[in-house]
């Protein structure tokens, strides 16, 4: 077995591309407008590290792995080229953005033919990489580990090489495991590995015992699982209503051996095959497409919100950036934050106010966004406008929103009468709604009595929340002067001060509404939960995190979301169990961003409080039963230290009503991130199984301190398919670990 045979693993034997990269070449890495220096780029022969030459003394080549890589842009369009580069090159310019908060590498080409050359094969091997199958990503990482363990290249793996690789994928074995194993392998006598010993290797290594058993139990023709031994699987494990078309169509999809396939059978290889993609995931793959109706009001979804949108850390001296933007709207967020100042030769900014946040203009923001908005998904975006310019500015913001936006900025209501409702996502698609104060009723636009001026209008509540932080007394509510073109294309979302529920309910038309802070928020959820989500039945709700949260640290939504607010404002520069919850909420339905809330948060007869559970529609008791069984090549926390190797458990979470929120926990497993095995069965009563989220929480035992991160993954208890699942293993930033996974047995079963 060749070492170096990864293009074909990757099926790119022989691709032009592909050897465009091996083969590599100069560009200019742009730093600053003074730093711009030639680099000697190439791909590894493990087709997934990147390398690039450093002047440094010392230091080693610079390397990172495509893994990491989010998106390749082509053009000047990161804002280290808008400010370093010049117009007049943006056909030589490109750069790799990558996951979390590594900085971008701008680079420029020789010619516009390089620039397309480079681009298209970056991108043709990153799609490749992420279109490999789970069991190919996991070979794939399996061999560029043991071609780091091959510290002299020949190919070949000697006993010592063959320990250091044992530690490279997170396994602690005695020495003389790792002598028996070798011995084993050794057919040759030779004291090393090489070529089909070490296909051996792998295979002893990779060996999955429960899904043996598992296989063993349904492989009931002749050692193989024939399509009704399948079928039979698919019925009583799975809980799947399948037929015997769906077992052949398992087989025509996942079987390798084309002998078994004419046979109608699956062989071992092939069933692991179909349990570790999309229809062996716990997710279930009807809900990866949009498949909710997309016709209600506005107000009766989730929409995934962000708060300070423009910051990419905390928000007392963090950068602002309109990177920061366009990550949370390819993560299909749909409600975004623009904080707007004053800013040098006329020129609105947009920055956290009276700190040290860097600023980004206003125009450089919208034109991200109109970029960006809708590559993820197709609806409505809401641009939430905490406006603190003079009217000059003002004017500027207007004018700038009209002109980059165009067509697709909603600047009247749709249809040719006053609506009583908010449109539906689906009337909304490709549309962009700014949420703002407007002058006066909407109504006017209709009865020709829409000839105010320029005006003034109470500040945004939370502008007034952040003077309130900033000065000892509470201040008086501060009046700003409101541009009449800025206020005009406030449509649907005005922006008002709360009083009650009470004077909402007689004063507020539908498109009037309120903003509040945490505090406020979790009051209201708590004493008047049923009140609040009647408000929700017919007016949006925005929630925003504490002005105190100076670190950007986040809320927990789940009890926002249970009484039916829409807009929940995360800080998504932020990396937590609030942002992971988040990610799980909107995970199905397409990942679009809108989720439709459950029948019972909309309808007006409905009595739902969520801390007091009373019988109705929404009282759906299931006993949810769960098995953590194994989990396979979970990273190395500690890289810097060699020997360090993880001591894996699994916390499974459930977040909900209050009824329903439950932790529990595996044992750790010493020693062994390969592929630890709990085989811990575990009960939850669920109650009000619309509204709850589950999470799979994989952390490495610390007696000493805290426990450390290793992965999770979050999904409502909705979209969990029953039966033998893979479960994928997420890093903290929300990005898919590829190589690394768990397994459960599932059943969610109503209750007696």
């Amino acid at each position: 077995m060749d070492l170096n045979g990864t293009s074909s693993k990757l099926g790119l034997e022989g691709d032009s591309d592909l050897q465009f990269l091996l083969l590599g070449g100069k560009l200019v890495k742009v730093r600053s407008k003074s730093w711009k220096h030639g680099r000697y780029f190439k791909l590894e022969e493990d087709c997934q590290t990147f390398s690039h030459e450093s002047k440094k003394a010392f230091k080693q080549n610079h390397t990172f792995s495509i893994d990491d890589i989010e998106s390749v842009r082509k053009g000047r369009h990161s804002e280290g080229l808008k400010k370093y580069t010049d117009a007049s090159v943006e056909d030589l310019c490109f750069s790799i953005i990558f996951k979390g908060r590594k900085k971008n590498l701008d680079l420029m080409a020789e010619s516009p033919e390089d620039v397309n050359k480079w681009v298209s094969s970056l991108e043709k091997i990153i799609n490749n990489m992420h279109n490999l199958s789970n069991q190919k990503k996991s070979e794939h990482w399996i061999f560029s580990c043991i071609r780091k363990a091959d510290k002299n290249g020949d190919n070949m793996m000697t006993l010592k090489e063959v320990k250091h690789f044992l530690r490279q994928i997170n396994v602690e074995v005695d020495d003389s495991y790792a002598a028996d194993l070798f011995k084993k392998c050794d057919t040759s006598n030779s004291d090393t590995l090489e070529g089909e010993e070490i296909k051996q290797f792998y295979e002893m290594l990779t060996r999955r015992e429960e899904i043996d058993v598992i296989y063993g139990k349904y492989a009931q023709t002749e050692g193989q699982m024939s399509d009704r031994d399948l079928l039979n699987f698919l019925l009583n494990e799975q809980r799947e209503q399948a037929t015997a078309e769906d077992a052949h169509r398992l087989i025509e999809k996942y079987e390798v051996d084309k002998t078994a396939k004419q046979n109608n059978c699956m062989t071992k290889d092939g069933f692991l095959m179909y349990l570790q993609q999309d229809d062996g995931c716990i997710l279930n793959p009807a809900h990866r497409s949009v498949y909710q109706d997309m016709n209600q009001p506005l107000n009766h979804y989730y929409i995934s919100s962000s708060h300070n949108t423009y910051l990419m850390a905390d928000q007392l001296k963090g950068p602002s950036s309109t990177e920061a933007y366009i990550k949370a709207l390819m993560k299909s967020c749909r409600c975004v934050e623009l904080d707007c100042w004053d800013g040098a030769n006329g020129e609105p900014v947009i920055y956290h106010g009276h700190t040290l946040t860097s600023k980004v203009l206003f125009k450089d923001v919208i034109k991200a966004i109109k970029d960006y908005a809708f590559k993820t998904s197709q609806y409505p975006v809401i641009l939430s406008l905490e406006n603190h310019c003079t009217v000059e500015q003002q004017k500027v913001m207007a004018r700038h929103l009209v002109f980059f936006l165009g067509d697709a900025l909603v600047k009247k209501p749709l249809g040719d009468t006053m609506p009583t409702n908010f449109p539906s996502p689906e009337a909304l698609k490709g549309k962009f709604l700014i949420k703002g104060k407007r002058l006066n009723k909407l109504d006017s636009i209709f009865t020709n009595n829409n000839v105010i001026e320029d005006g003034t209008v109470s500040e945004e509540d939370e502008a007034a929340e952040c003077k309130e932080n900033s000065q000892k007394e509470k201040p008086k509510k501060s009046n700003i002067k409101l541009d009449k073109e800025l206020s005009d294309i406030v449509i649907y979302c005005k922006s008002v001060h709360f009083n009650s529920f009470e004077h909402a309910r007689e004063n507020q038309a539908f498109y009037e509404m309120s903003s509040f802070k945490e505090s406020k928020a979790f009051n209201l959820a708590e004493t008047s939960a049923t009140a609040f989500m009647h408000h929700n039945m017919d007016k949006l709700s925005r929630i925003y995190p504490a002005g105190s949260r100076t670190d950007s640290s986040n809320y927990n939504p789940v009890p926002m979301w249970n009484v039916g607010c829409q807009i929940v404002a995360l800080n998504f520069q932020t990396n937590s169990k609030e942002m992971h919850l988040n990610q799980g909420r909107f995970l199905m339905n397409g990942f679009c961003g809108y989720i439709l809330k459950p029948e019972f948060q909309r309808n007006l007869s409905s009595q739902f409080n969520p801390n007091a559970l009373t019988e109705g529609s929404w009282l759906k008791k299931k006993i949810f039963h769960v098995m953590v069984i194994s989990a396979q090549q979970l990273p190395k926390i500690n890289k810097e230290k060699q020997k360090s190797i993880v001591d894996p458990l699994v916390k499974v979470e459930i977040h909900g009503v209050q009824a329903d929120n439950a932790s529990k926990e595996t044992h750790h497993i010493e020693n062994n991130g390969f592929n630890p095995m709990w085989n811990k069965k575990f009960q939850f009563d669920i109650s009000v199984p619309e509204l709850a989220l589950v999470r799979f929480l994989l952390e490495d035992h610390d007696t000493a301190s805290q426990n450390d991160f290793i992965g999770q993954y979050c999904l409502p208890l909705t979209s969990v398919q029953n039966g033998y699942r893979h479960v994928p293993v997420l890093n903290k930033r929300g990005d898919n670990i590829s190589s690394a996974s768990l397994f459960v047995h599932l059943m969610l079963l109503d209750a007696p």
